[in-house]
C-alpha cells in the first residue's frame, strides 16, 4: 500500500512516516498544499493523510480540488482537537475520516487500514484468501495449516495489496506503483524477484501468471 502524507510540521511528518514504514506502507512526503494537490493527482495512491493547515494552500482547498477532478482516494484529514468546524467542513469537502491532533499512532493505523479496506475490498476485517490470513499487525501471513510464515517489508506490501485484490490481473506497473515510494527504485522487474520469493513461500499455485498482461492472486488462469 502507498500513502501520500501531507504535513508541514517536519518532526511530525518524519516520525509518522517511520511508523507508517513500520506498519508496512510505502510513504510520500509532501509539506505544502501545492505539491500535495498535484502528487495527489498524479500518483495512484492508495490513501492520503492530509492535514488541513497548510502553507501555500490550505488543505481543505485541495481536498475540494481533488474531488473536484473526480479524485476519491480516500482521504483522512488531521485536524486540531478544539476546530470541529474544520470536521464539518473536512467532511463537506469529501473526506472519509478525520483524527484529532494530538492523536496515538495506533489509532491512526486503525483509521487507515480500515478505510483503505473497505475502499478496496467493501470490507474492514481480516484478509483472507485463498487459505491464507494477513496478520498485518505483525506482517505476517497464516497458511491453512495454522503456520505463521514470515515477510519482508516489500514482501508484505505486495502481498496485502495483491490479496485486496484477488482473481483481478495485476500489471508489473501496477503493483510497482503501489509497492514502492516516489523516489524507490521502481524498476518493475524487481517484482519478479518479490513474486518468486512469495511463491516459494506460499507455493507456486497461489499466484499464477498471465503472460504479457501480468499476475494473478487467487485463483488460475484460464
Amino acid at each position: 500500500m502507498r500513502l501520500l502524507l501531507v504535513e508541514d510540521d517536519l518532526p511530525l511528518s518524519q516520525q509518522l512516516r517511520r511508523d507508517l514504514h513500520k506498519a508496512g506502507f510505502a510513504v510520500d512526503l509532501s509539506d505544502n498544499g501545492i505539491d500535495a494537490e498535484f502528487m495527489g493527482l498524479e500518483e495512484p495512491y492508495d490513501a492520503i493523510i492530509l492535514d488541513l493547515g497548510l502553507p501555500q494552500r490550505s488543505g481543505l482547498e485541495v481536498l475540494k480540488n481533488w474531488r473536484a477532478q473526480k479524485n476519491r482516494v480516500p482521504v483522512i484529514i488531521l485536524t486540531a482537537r478544539d476546530a470541529w468546524h474544520e470536521k464539518v467542513d473536512g467532511f463537506k469537502a469529501g473526506a472519509d475520516d478525520y483524527l484529532a491532533k494530538p492523536f496515538h499512532i495506533e489509532e491512526l493505523m486503525a483509521r487507515l487500514n480500515a478505510l483503505i479496506k473497505r475502499s478496496q475490498t467493501g470490507g474492514a476485517g481480516t484478509l483472507q484468501v485463498a487459505g491464507l490470513q494477513l496478520d498485518e499487525e505483525h506482517q505476517v501471513v497464516i497458511n491453512k495449516d495454522s503456520a505463521r510464515i514470515d515477510l519482508t517489508g516489500t514482501e508484505f506490501r505486495l502481498l496485502r495489496y495483491m490479496m485486496m485484490h484477488p482473481g483481478a490481473v495485476l500489471s508489473k506497473s501496477r503493483l510497482t506503483e503501489h509497492v514502492y515510494e516516489y523516489d524507490g527504485d521502481r524498476d518493475s522487474n524487481v517484482i519478479e524477484v518479490y513474486i518468486k520469493r512469495l511463491r516459494n513461500k506460499l507455493g507456486n499455485e497461489v499466484i499464477k501468471t498471465r503472460r504479457g498482461q501480468g499476475y494473478i492472486f487467487g485463483q488460475p488462469t484460464l
